[in-house]
């Protein structure tokens, strides 16, 4: 038995449905449940009489542990409620001049246009490079961060229609060269794939805990590397931003020395507790075999399905692989292939004009090959 079979019980969804759509909404294990239930039974028996030692230490203790799976460190970590959170720090934050321009795509998820284009009232542009054939030609940005005017590449981890791959290493090598900020929308990598920010070189990261992380909607990680937290401002300032917060009759502004800046007031503490079960579970199985093991599953959902005769829209070579696998299906919409694959209790989803698969570690290949043979 491999050592993810054995986890297959955290995951009661397994006795339902062969759960396909980690790059959406992700079911959470047993252990996030037990998480959830401990902040319950506290919350409801004993309210806040033990706040700072059971409340603010687990935080904290979850905060070290998000540092650990990013390799960064815990004063680099702030708690937010989803990914656009995060990236609209950075939006909202940066001391933008006219004629600054940002860099993204045009596969990206629109979390990762909106905060960008909301910026065009200060002058800024943003420039969409076009994806060929579901992926970035790291070409095109190494050409347009030529231009001095780029303050900012924005790009995905992985993009989430084609599933295609992003060398976060080079990208960030570019920016570092250029003295451009990299901004990295890390949602469809985090919890799947290795992830190095320091390595990398990204300056900020974010993403919420229900996909790939396996955790709760509404609780995520923003990164903020210390080198360029002075550059942020904090555009929206409460109790939590300041040191000293616990003195509530001493009104200053002082700002906390790292990322907890951006942490304007109440955490989402039930989602805290479940994305730390979330976390430490991923580490105790480690991020390398978890990858390997999704990669795994997905070359033989690929390989399944061009013998099928199916179009594999998600790239695959020179590193591009990923969790997602996008098809269709020869003189069938995949509309169409999405309802008879649910008809048959296989749950895969319908994302930029293909059908999208997303296993994950818990997924065995019985239930790649259950996909196939639905087909």
């Amino acid at each position: 038995m491999n050592p993810f079979e054995r986890t297959r019980h955290f995951f009661p969804v397994t006795e339902a449905f062969a759960y396909l759509n980690h790059a959406g909404v992700a079911p959470i294990s047993t252990r996030v449940e037990e998480a959830i239930g401990r902040f319950t039974a506290e919350a409801t028996r004993r309210g806040a009489l033990h706040y700072f030692k059971v409340y603010d230490a687990e935080i904290e203790r979850v905060r070290g542990r998000a540092a650990t799976l990013l390799g960064a460190q815990p004063d680099e970590i702030a708690f937010v409620k989803n990914t656009t959170e995060g990236l609209g720090l950075v939006a909202a934050g940066l001391d933008w001049q006219r004629g600054d321009c940002v860099v993204t795509c045009d596969l990206e998820y629109p979390s990762n246009v909106y905060p960008w284009w909301s910026l065009a009232d200060r002058g800024v542009e943003t420039l969409m490079l076009r994806g060929r054939d579901g992926r970035l030609p790291i070409e095109a940005v190494e050409a347009a961060l030529l231009n001095p005017s780029v303050r900012l590449l924005a790009l995905s981890s992985v993009e989430f229609g084609s599933g295609a791959r992003n060398d976060l290493a080079a990208l960030g090598g570019l920016c570092r060269e250029r003295g451009v900020l990299f901004c990295v929308d890390g949602i469809q990598s985090l919890g799947c794939l290795p992830v190095d920010v320091e390595a990398c070189g990204i300056d900020f990261l974010s993403a919420d805990g229900h996909k790939w992380l396996l955790s709760v909607e509404g609780c995520g990680l923003f990164y903020c590397a210390r080198r360029v937290l002075e550059r942020v401002t904090p555009r929206v300032i409460g109790w939590r931003s300041v040191t000293d917060n616990e003195n509530f009759d001493h009104y200053h502004m002082d700002l906390q020395p790292g990322a907890g800046r951006f942490e304007e007031g109440t955490p989402n503490t039930p989602g805290i507790f479940a994305l730390g079960a979330a976390i430490d579970l991923l580490l105790e199985l480690g991020i390398d075999a978890i990858a390997e093991r999704v990669l795994s599953l997905t070359d033989r959902l690929v390989d399944g399905l061009r013998e099928h005769g199916a179009a594999v829209l998600s790239p695959r070579e020179d590193g591009a692989g990923s969790g997602i696998v996008s098809f269709t299906l020869p003189d069938e919409a995949p509309s169409r292939t999405v309802e008879r694959l649910r008809e048959r209790d296989v749950f895969v989803i319908e994302r930029r004009g293909g059908v999208r698969a997303s296993p994950h570690f818990y997924n065995d290949e019985a239930e790649i090959d259950r996909l196939l043979l639905a087909l």
